[in-house]
């Protein structure tokens, strides 16, 4: 089974939020939305968004890739 995560060129980092490949493609495209929706919701959002926001802010401006690795 595979894991998909973010990787930052730059910086070397890699994070591996709990979720499929095409939420963190759908969360790096849509980060901005994302984030006015974290700012106003009471609910607060799962745990792999909120993991997967953390790491794009870090990283804002650099490249960031969407990679897969075996568990």
């Amino acid at each position: 089974m595979q894991r998909h995560g973010y990787f930052c060129e730059d910086c070397d980092k890699t994070v591996f939020p709990t979720t499929t490949r095409a939420e963190l493609a759908w969360l790096k495209d849509r980060h901005h939305v994302a984030r006015e929706v974290a700012r106003h919701s009471s609910g607060g959002l799962d745990h792999w968004m909120t993991e997967g926001l953390a790491f794009l802010d870090d990283h804002a401006g650099h490249s960031v890739l969407i990679i897969s690795k075996d568990r």
